[in-house]
């Protein structure tokens, strides 16, 4: 599970072009939206193609993404459980 949010953050960061931010930077129960990331709605789609091009899932509900979406922890336990 560690190496899959290790993962996670190195893909979120890439993906969504976090300049100076590194993957210890992001705690792993810390909101991603409201946070210190300050993702906006365009980064939660950035997020969503990110699950289907790396892990194979699709979330099409927006309140399921609201929720799998919240941290490093919650995306992280969808996709173990989902994978």
């Amino acid at each position: 599970m560690e190496e899959l949010k290790k993962n996670l953050k190195e893909q979120i960061i890439e993906r969504l072009n976090l300049e100076d931010v590194q993957p210890a930077d992001i705690n792993d129960n810390d909101p991603l939206f409201g946070g210190d990331l300050a993702l906006d709605s365009i980064d939660a789609l950035e997020l969503i193609v990110l699950f289907e091009n790396y892990y194979g899932l699709k979330i099409t509900d927006p309140e399921k993404g609201k929720k799998v979406f919240e941290s490093i922890n919650t995306m992280a336990d969808y996709i173990s459980k989902n994978n």
